[in-house]
């Protein structure tokens, strides 16, 4: 009988922590016990997400009433809608020029915090903070600042200058990319910080005595090894900067200047019009596109291999 026992522990690899009781628990690998751990999760994303996307997926195939397939009727007319090309380009251009320099300035910050000891932590605070504040009260410091009748003007004024309509003109969009920048960069600042506090001072000592300065262990030694790093953050910023809404909204309205109307506000009007049709079809090419680009930043990083 023990022969036997131990000729089925040797085919169905069990694993007896404690033989005096003769419990045996079988190996964790190829067997449910992982599906369990991650079964919550996978219930709340397929409840909050999967599921009702594609349900749009559904109705971006059928009319309003949902009664008549259209086939791809709703994404021509999405695509020849003249409100979703200004949308879709304003969005492009703000994604195109908010990422490289959120990525520049918060590595530089990085780099600075991390070769000061001192007020280190002080300066992680002060460039956290933006996160910490409501949307409604950064619209009061837009106001503040960048109103008719704000300080900025004030300022420009007493020396001279004429007044600039900061919101009502292509300024706006500049407005907009400053206050993404100030609210995102202490975040990926953070995130670089964790990336360069991973890189052994090893290398950096083995460079120096091999004559290495500091431009050559930069680009030799630091970069390489953020790439995984810069890959995370590049692909955080690109989905942040489809989602910038709030704080144009609460500033502007519903239809804020030209240069500054994005994605988001062409969606919240579709939705408060219920032209369902079109919300389903725009929000299904904007997935397939963010899905695409982050495909593509995988092939170029080679995240995928």
């Amino acid at each position: 009988m023990k022969r036997l026992w131990r000729i089925l522990r040797k085919k169905q690899n069990f694993i007896c922590p404690n033989k005096t009781n003769g419990i045996c628990l079988k190996k964790i690998n190829g067997s449910m016990i992982p599906i369990l751990f991650i079964a919550p999760s996978l219930i709340g994303v397929s409840i909050f997400v999967l599921i009702p996307f594609a349900d749009v997926l559904k109705k971006s195939f059928f009319t309003s009433n949902g009664e008549t397939f259209v086939w791809f009727h709703n994404y021509f007319t999405v695509l020849h809608n003249d409100a979703f090309r200004l949308a879709a380009s304003n969005t492009v251009k703000f994604a195109a020029i908010c990422i490289p320099l959120l990525v520049v300035i918060s590595l530089l910050l990085a780099l600075f915090l991390n070769t000061i000891n001192k007020y280190r932590d002080m300066g992680k605070s002060v460039f956290l903070l933006p996160l910490a504040i409501p949307a409604a009260s950064m619209v009061l410091i837009w106001k503040l600042f960048f109103h008719e009748n704000g300080l900025i003007n004030g300022w420009i004024e007493g020396l001279g200058g004429g007044s600039i309509p900061f919101m009502t003109s292509n300024a706006a969009f500049w407005v907009l990319i400053g206050s993404y920048l100030w609210k995102n960069m202490g975040y990926d600042m953070i995130l670089w910080i964790g990336g360069l506090s991973s890189i052994s001072l090893d290398l950096y000592e083995a460079a120096s005595i091999d004559g290495a300065d500091k431009v050559q262990q930069f680009f030799f030694i630091t970069l390489p090894n953020l790439i995984g790093v810069l890959f995370m953050i590049f692909v955080l910023s690109l989905l942040n900067s489809f989602k910038v809404f709030r704080e144009a909204y609460l500033v502007a309205g519903e239809y804020p200047h030209t240069s500054m109307y994005m994605l988001q506000h062409l969606f919240n009007n579709w939705f408060t019009a219920l032209d369902i049709e079109k919300l389903s079809a725009g929000a299904v090419l904007m997935a397939l596109v963010i899905f695409t680009l982050i495909l593509i930043l995988k092939r170029l990083w080679g995240e995928g291999d």
